[in-house]
């Protein structure tokens, strides 16, 4: 087993999170372990050693077989195109760091990888954005397209859904972040277009043109806060964030403080209640 299927299994394995896996494979370098070493500790001695909790340490006893537990798994996702990378990896995303202070420890990717050095941004706003704010949002997604940046944004809200439709109409790529696996969104051929709407200009996800990356395992269902980690992502990944009609003290306006603490530019709209305490926290009022 390499490094690279060694990762996988530990983050295929129910309990064990992104934050974990990072862990393990860091201490795993730190002392010289190699991946059939590690699978034959004891429970005891990975809660001593790698700072498990008993379920974890149980789950990873359980399904130390690579054979029968990742080889099934690697099998489909490389079939696909599947790929993944840890915090630990030298070929992270270098943008999500400097931004995000909490980074998911694992991201599973589908699609042109090359995207994520281009020159990206979002556009945000909250939920029950208004017909006019809705007008706007995509009016600034259209205009970031036209210029030859490249759109990040999420698939499962109006909002979201409003801005990722503008790249298809110019068949400009996008990149899409999930708040859930690939498959339950993209079906199991990964083929499908992420939302009704989309599939009216495209019939299928093209994996050439967009990618479509997601910090949680590619069968999982939505669940709890994903919603909040998704958009972390996309803010993390966007070298500049529009703003439109943002909730005051939201998460929309947390992700925007947190682009300014990282350098990046930030534009706002003056139909967001707070948008002066922004303007003065850096960000540029858009009239």
């Amino acid at each position: 087993m390499n490094r690279r299927q060694f990762a996988l299994h530990l983050a295929m394995t129910p309990g064990v999170g992104g934050r974990t896996v990072t862990r393990i494979l860091t201490r795993c370098d730190l002392l010289g372990t190699e991946p059939a070493q590690f699978f034959r500790l004891s429970e005891e001695a990975l809660i001593e050693e790698f700072r498990l909790n008993r379920k974890q340490a149980a789950g990873l006893k359980k399904h130390a077989d690579p054979e029968a537990f990742l080889g099934p798994i690697q099998e489909r996702l490389e079939k696909h195109g599947v790929r993944w990378v840890t915090l630990a990896d030298a070929h992270y995303p270098e943008r999500v760091e400097p931004y995000d202070p909490d980074p998911p420890g694992v991201l599973f990717t589908y699609g042109s990888e090359k995207l994520l050095e281009s020159k990206t941004f979002c556009v945000l706003s909250s939920r029950d954005t208004t017909p006019a704010g809705m007008d706007l949002l995509e009016t600034l997604t259209e205009n970031g397209v036209l210029s030859g940046e490249v759109l990040v944004s999420g698939h499962d809200t109006p909002e979201y859904q409003r801005a990722a439709l503008v790249p298809l109409r110019y068949g400009a790529p996008r990149i899409l972040a999930l708040d859930r696996g690939f498959f339950p969104v993209l079906g199991d051929s990964l083929t499908d277009e992420p939302f009704r709407a989309a599939r009216l200009w495209r019939y299928q996800f093209d994996p050439r043109t967009d990618l479509v990356i997601s910090p949680f395992r590619p069968w999982a269902e939505y669940a709890g806060v994903n919603n909040q980690v998704r958009d972390r992502l996309i803010g993390s990944l966007a070298m500049r964030m529009d703003l439109v009609e943002v909730s005051p003290a939201g998460n929309m306006e947390k992700l925007a403080k947190m682009a300014l603490k990282a350098g990046r530019p930030v534009r706002v709209s003056d139909r967001t209640i707070g948008y002066r305490v922004l303007g003065q926290a850096g960000a540029e009022i858009l009239s």
